[in-house]
């Protein structure tokens, strides 16, 4: 019978769809398979010799030293995953089986790409998990947090810049943005919002290399932040428009984003703006749920709310706290001779000019009408309740200009104090609203005008402090 001789092994697993390495025990390739290069970009004799450590992904090598320790224990291993860095920059996912030759004292391995399968896995996941983020983030810097973490699986995101379009003011904002350090430079913010607004006005993604820098638009050429980095970004597109975008730059020396990274980001930011527009819907109905629609200010139940847990904290820290009630005197002939915009006006004004009298801490609410409460937390004496209500007295007297007329308005106030006139919610807001009212009674009001405002019927009266 005759017999033909087999061809070199060699020429067999070089047939192979999967690269065969062979690893020696200081972790250097001295052995690959023809595949590789399909897989890694290397050739076979660039790849000989090199540390295979060096070319997985940063955020794996870990992990794979760890499996390779193992291994090397005699441990084989089948379907161990992690990522490499081929020679075009490009992430590969890889799947190994690989075993230990103790007599040969190197490593065994078989390696194939599942990188189109782990891709369509991971933006299938992250589909899902977007539009869960949707629902379960507490705000819009919660679901920003977990749209970079959702994203940072897919892609390359140590720098994450989501930038919000306003259009009513044509206004562009960035609430989000994380990176390699605390602050972008200045070059950099520039770059960034040049980048974004240029993506936002053509609804299309920009994939920018540091080649590709002659093909760039003017206005990107001329604010170009260089240095080796890759930027990606992509429109955040929704059936309102184009409400913002993403951005995303690479590290020169990490990976280096494709042409499939830009199809992979752009497909999944349709589904980041849904979520972004169905939270920014819940954060309006929340604010205007608590908060009152014309003057900005807490609402009478965001109030109760602020109360509440004010006399919870004061209670347990036996400290004092008070409220101040009051309306504004001859407020009716307002309206009644300019017209309800100028209330509106005149209203929003005395809201600005509450905020200016009180702390932070302390809440400036707005119970409806021309009535409002002043919540002051943490306050050492009496007195200082008191000084709060001079200071309101004078900042509201002061002229104010509205429809081009200037008008004087004087409020009355109510005082009560925590725990001397209540120890409940109810009682503080009704003995202050008793105080107010018993100023109001006993006072004589004042109001002015100047300029083409008709003067309305006066009615001039003593005004004096309650304590």
């Amino acid at each position: 019978m005759d017999t033909k001789p087999y061809p070199p092994l060699a020429r067999f697993i070089d047939q192979l769809l999967d690269a065969i390495c062979v690893v020696d025990g200081e972790g250097r390739f001295i052995f690959v398979s023809a595949a590789c290069e399909r897989i890694f970009g290397y050739t076979p004799k660039e790849m000989v010799g090199k540390a295979m450590l060096e070319m997985v992904v940063p955020e794996d090598r870990a992990r794979t030293l760890q499996a390779a320790n193992e291994i090397m224990s005699g441990h084989p291993t089948r379907d161990f995953e992690n990522r490499y860095m081929r020679k075009d920059g490009q992430v590969v996912h890889i799947m190994w089986s690989a075993r230990w030759s103790e007599a040969d004292q190197l490593r065994i391995a078989v390696a194939r790409d599942i990188t189109e399968r782990k891709q369509a896995q991971s933006m299938q996941a992250a589909l899902y998990a977007i539009s869960e983020a949707a629902h379960t983030a507490e705000d819009l810097l919660s679901l920003f947090q977990l749209i970079h973490q959702i994203i940072g699986q897919l892609l390359s995101a140590t720098n994450f810049f989501v930038a919000i379009h306003d259009e009513s003011n044509d206004k562009l904002s960035f609430p989000y943005y994380k990176g390699d350090h605390d602050e972008a430079s200045e070059q950099q913010q520039t770059f960034v919002s040049t980048l974004c607004a240029e993506v936002i006005r053509s609804r299309q993604p920009l994939l920018l290399r540091p080649e590709s820098l002659a093909g760039l638009p003017e206005q990107l050429r001329s604010v170009h932040a260089g240095n080796g980095a890759c930027w990606l970004a992509v429109p955040l597109n929704s059936h309102n428009g184009t409400i913002g975008a993403l951005a995303l730059k690479s590290n020169p020396t990490g990976a280096r984003y494709t042409e499939k990274d830009k199809e992979l980001l752009q497909f999944v930011s349709t589904q980041v703006a849904t979520a972004i527009e169905r939270k920014q819907l819940h954060a309006r109905l929340e604010h205007m749920a608590q908060y009152d629609g014309l003057t900005g200010l807490p609402n009478r139940g965001l109030l109760h709310d602020r109360l509440k847990m004010s006399l919870a904290r004061t209670r347990r820290e036996q400290g004092q706290m008070s409220l101040l009630y009051l309306d504004l005197n001859n407020f009716k002939q307002v309206n009644d001779s300019l017209g309800h915009a100028a209330g509106d006006a005149l209203l929003q004004e005395v809201a600005n000019r509450l905020k200016q009298c009180v702390r932070d801490l302390d809440t400036v609410a707005r119970m409806g009408g021309d009535e409002f409460v002043v919540l002051l937390e943490n306050i050492q004496l009496p007195e200082h309740a008191s000084n709060v209500a001079k200071k309101i007295r004078s900042v509201i007297s002061q002229p104010m200009k509205i429809e081009d007329c200037s008008l004087c308005i004087l409020p009355s106030i109510g005082i009560a104090l925590y725990p001397d006139h209540g120890d409940e919610a109810q009682q503080l807001l009704r003995h202050a609203d008793q105080a107010m009212y018993f100023e109001k009674k006993n006072s004589e009001n004042y109001f002015s005008n100047q300029g083409s405002f008709r003067q309305p019927r006066s009615t001039v009266s003593s005004n004096r402090t309650f304590d």
